[in-house]
């Protein structure tokens, strides 16, 4: 619960610097960015906190000094891949981190106008992952690792085509 009160709190005092630098609200705006907010709340809760339930918690992450160094990374391309328990995890991993990024490809170009390119939604995406990535580092049990970073911007492409074809079905029924 602390997280979800950490992440929106900087999330509003973002927005107020804005608002103070601009002036003024863009209201049209301000009622699409709950759409990234929610999609990195979404984002963040998968990537740092385990997805099994103990006692019917989610549980926080620990940092642990003595555990968290070296860090666990893989810098390999899908050198861990093949190498889960049974093919159900596998999978999981695969399609879980493609999926959670597919709303990101949909909601950057909608919420950020100069982001309606796909090159800068690809770009705009890995840096999120990579973000994320690297803020796993001092977490023992989270691995930063190179198929995450891939898989996450293949859900932003994936996402960033939905977006083109909708774009494109709304403008040739004009």
């Amino acid at each position: 619960m602390t997280f979800e009160l950490l992440f929106t709190t900087v999330w509003l005092a973002v927005r107020m610097v804005v608002w103070i630098r601009q002036k003024r609200i863009i209201w049209k705006r301000e009622a699409l960015l709950p759409l990234m907010y929610i999609n990195l709340a979404v984002i963040i809760r998968f990537s740092f906190f385990p997805r099994d339930l103990v006692n019917g918690h989610i549980q926080p992450l620990v940092f642990d000094a003595k555990a968290a160094f070296p860090f666990r990374i893989n810098f390999i391309p899908f050198a861990n891949l093949l190498q889960y328990d049974s093919a159900r995890d596998m999978i999981w991993n695969i399609v879980g981190n493609t999926a959670m990024f597919i709303p990101t490809g949909i909601i950057l170009p909608i919420v950020y106008k100069r982001l309606d390119h796909f090159g800068k939604v690809i770009a705009a995406g890995a840096f999120i992952s990579l973000c994320i990535e690297l803020i796993q580092l001092p977490f023992a049990d989270r691995v930063s690792d190179i198929d995450d970073l891939i898989l996450n911007t293949l859900g932003v492409a994936i996402g960033y085509g939905i977006y083109s074809l909708v774009k494109r079905i709304k403008s040739s029924k004009r």
